[in-house]
């Protein structure tokens, strides 16, 4: 402790420079508190206000599909170049090194199978894990139109209550039943009811026609799902597209881990969300980086 009779009167009060304020960078986001604004801020770049979030909890419901086979082997090569990884518990503490500093997406929702319907979901997951595992948001399946979508609802909103008490924020995550129509009235619709309900950022699908109203009509961040696998070319298109439209990012899984060059294609997706790449160009790193990956 220092000694009190040597302690020298302070000066430098700056009193001609107002203390500034800043607003925070990311949409709808300005009025939570210091510790969600730290874990979104670890989700989602402060200089380019997007993200680029890594896929990989599909095993949750649909096993070791292609891609995910050995997610040792397959996915923490990907991690450098991501920006945050979305997981389970599960394959978290069993196969991601503690090193890694990337942020984490809890999936916290679960309970079925694709041998089931999908949206008799539960939270599956307790807030004292997420806390454990030092997470930056936890994900829940919404299921608006399906067979359980209040039951969906309302883990969301638990999921936003706890995670609100410890600073952890919510991801809702839109799904679409295979019967339900994919346009903007449904996902503006979607979006919003989860939006109004406290979801801190949302994933949902990119629609080709009308996807900037259903950005604009969303008062919180949009991450876009990068869904099905499609054609490198098409999907560095989808993903240039969403955020040109008004997506925060992307999270994008079997379009990166069942790629033909998966770490070449993560950069290019990092080129078009970061940077602002044309698909054009982002296509020709992509191949380049492919092509010394083959050399090596």
């Amino acid at each position: 402790m220092a000694d009190i009779d040597e302690m020298q009167e302070a000066k430098k009060f700056y009193a001609d420079i107002p203390q500034k304020t800043e607003g925070f960078f990311l949409k709808g986001s300005n009025s939570l508190d210091w510790g969600m604004k730290n874990r979104l801020a670890q989700i989602f770049n402060p200089e380019s206000g997007r993200t680029v979030m890594l896929a990989i909890d599909h095993g949750y419901f649909q096993g070791p599909t292609t891609g995910l086979e050995r997610i040792d082997l397959n996915i923490l090569p990907l991690t450098t170049y991501a920006d945050t990884l979305m997981l389970t518990r599960g394959i978290l503490r069993s196969i991601v090194p503690p090193s890694i500093t990337k942020s984490i997406v809890l999936r916290v929702s679960g309970g079925t199978s694709i041998l089931k319907e999908l949206s008799n979901e539960e939270i599956a997951v307790d807030i004292e894990e997420s806390i454990r595992l030092n997470v930056c948001a936890m994900a829940v399946q919404v299921f608006i139109g399906g067979e359980y979508e209040k039951e969906s609802i309302i883990n969301m909103t638990r999921m936003v209550d706890m995670g609100t008490r410890y600073g952890i924020p919510t991801l809702a995550v839109t799904a679409v039943g295979k019967d339900m129509d994919r346009d903007a009235r449904y996902f503006r619709l979607a979006t919003r009811i989860c939006a109004e309900l406290g979801a801190h950022y949302i994933k949902t699908y990119y629609i080709e026609k009308n996807f900037e109203t259903v950005c604009a009509s969303c008062p919180v961040p949009i991450v876009m799902a990068g869904g099905k696998k499609i054609p490198e070319p098409d999907a560095l298109t989808m993903a240039y597209n969403a955020v040109q439209q008004g997506a925060s990012g992307v999270d994008m899984g079997r379009n990166i881990f069942q790629s033909e060059a998966p770490i070449a294609m993560i950069q290019a997706v990092r080129a078009v969300v970061h940077d602002n790449e044309q698909p054009d160009k982002a296509l020709d790193l992509y191949n380049t980086i492919k092509n010394e990956l083959s050399k090596s």
